[in-house]
């Protein structure tokens, strides 16, 4: 790691020297120092290659649409652009792919062909299609009898807490005419949401449940849901983090 920080600090130094002798025009300091930064990073990312530490989990492979029909993927999606926090280092612009029915997140190496898993005891969190999820290792929780570890999208975070846990089924399917056809299938994303109070997780389906988590403010709650039209059956993961941010707000 020692070596990495100093060739990084090299080329940061040899980004400057760069723009500056490539620009005869004043500019900011802060501008130098961000195009020094971004000069520098492309450098380090090129001058390691595969030897970044983010490139090291097994070997992934699609699966088989001869076998399996549908897609297992976050949001139905191929490789899109993301970032990750790897064994606390960030990572941007990263091509990933997020499992859904394995609970894997997946990257590509620099060879643009390689698919590999990113070992989840190293991811602590990752930004991918407008979600940001958190890796939660629930063997470390006090007060929880609801989580199992694996990758949770952060709907709210603030005093409490909204997370929730997308996932991917396989059904099978088996035509009782013609041809008796029969394959197996990814089933549409499915959700289970929690929310935190108080250090302790609890699972919630439906305003009766949050209500019942929320009581002390019961009342404010249910009358601003009414005030607001608040329909659980619309969008429950917008409704249930738009309450727990109202939730927050009137405890301070």
């Amino acid at each position: 790691m020692k070596k990495w920080i100093s060739l990084h600090l090299k080329l940061l130094s040899l980004s400057f020297i760069i723009l500056k002798s490539a620009s005869g025009q004043t500019i900011s300091p802060d501008s130098v120092l961000r195009a020094g930064v971004n000069n520098a990073n492309a450098l380090y990312t090129k001058a390691i290659g595969q030897q970044l530490p983010l490139n090291n989990g097994p070997e992934y492979s699609f699966y088989s649409p001869l076998e399996i029909k549908r897609s297992a993927y976050l949001m139905d999606t191929t490789f899109t652009q993301g970032s990750v926090h790897y064994d606390g280092v960030e990572y941007t612009g990263i091509p990933l792919l997020y499992d859904l029915y394995k609970g894997k997140l997946v990257a590509i190496l620099f060879d643009q062909t390689t698919k590999y898993v990113l070992l989840n005891g190293r991811v602590q969190n990752f930004d991918l299609l407008g979600h940001h999820f958190i890796n939660i290792d629930a063997d470390t929780l006090l007060k929880n009898v609801v989580l199992t570890s694996g990758y949770y999208d952060e709907l709210y975070h603030g005093q409490t807490e909204v997370l929730s846990k997308r996932y991917k089924t396989v059904e099978h399917y088996t035509s009782t005419t013609g041809a008796q056809e029969a394959y197996a299938y990814f089933t549409a994303t499915k959700e289970e949401f929690f929310i935190k109070k108080d250090d302790t997780y609890y699972k919630v389906d439906g305003k009766g449940d949050l209500l019942s988590v929320l009581k002390d403010k019961k009342k404010l709650l249910q009358q601003y849901i009414k005030a607001k039209h608040i329909k659980f059956n619309r969008d429950q993961a917008q409704a249930l983090a738009g309450i727990a941010a109202y939730y927050d707000h009137i405890n301070n």
